[in-house]
Formats: C-alpha cells, sequence, structure tokens
C-alpha cells in the first residue's frame, strides 16, 4: 500500500511539472546582437500642398470648376496639375471668378474630368 501511495504522489508531481513548463522551439524576437540604432522611430509630416477637385468640366469652353477645402483656395494665375488616378493627365491655370469654396481655371494642357484631383506643381 505505501509503495502505491508513493507511486500515485510521483505521478502527480511530474504531471504538474510538466504542465507548468512551457516549450517552445519559436526564435526569440530580438537578438542581443541588434542595436538600437537599428530602430529608428518614425517621422509623420501632414500634407500641407494645396490638393482640390474638379467639379464641373465644360470641353468646348476648355474651362474647368473646381473644389477647394474652405480657406485653402489657389491664388488667381497660379498653375495646378490635373491627377486622375494618380497619373498626370493635365495643366490647369486659376483664372477665376470664384464663389464660395469653388474656383474657376482654364485648361492649358492634356484633359480633365469630373472627379480629377488638382494639386500645386
Amino acid at each position: 500500500m505505501r509503495r502505491l501511495e508513493l507511486l500515485l504522489i510521483a505521478v502527480l508531481a511530474t504531471a504538474g511539472c510538466a504542465r507548468g513548463r512551457k516549450t517552445s522551439n519559436a526564435a526569440p524576437t530580438t537578438s542581443p546582437s541588434v542595436s538600437s540604432q537599428q530602430f529608428q522611430k518614425l517621422i509623420l509630416t501632414p500634407e500641407t500642398g494645396l490638393v482640390g477637385k474638379v467639379v464641373r468640366v465644360n470641353t468646348d469652353g476648355r474651362f474647368v470648376v473646381m473644389n477647394f477645402p474652405i480657406g485653402h483656395l489657389p491664388a488667381l494665375d497660379q498653375r495646378l496639375n490635373v491627377y486622375r488616378l494618380g497619373l498626370k493627365t493635365g495643366e490647369v491655370r486659376v483664372t477665376g471668378p470664384q464663389y464660395d469654396d469653388n474656383i474657376v481655371g482654364d485648361v492649358i494642357s492634356g484633359d480633365a474630368q469630373r472627379g480629377d484631383e488638382v494639386r500645386e506643381r
């Protein structure tokens, strides 16, 4: 009977120890040879450029109506590039008139379509 008790205690002790121990074959996430200079802080800077959208196009008159955020309108005679899907498709010169956050510009080169993005050069 004494042997049975000792055997039971030994089994319970080894089962408890084995469950608490975690073994992993995964490599450590950082190695001691990696220097702190390799991990540089990421710096984000907000884009401050002038960006608007083409809201109307007159192909016969070769002019567009552009919409800009309030307080961020381009100056008269300023030249802007027109982009469609990230590719430059034309160039516009701001001529006016202006109404609220909309302003008119003449198409100098290329073409423009409704929804195109207008940005500074």
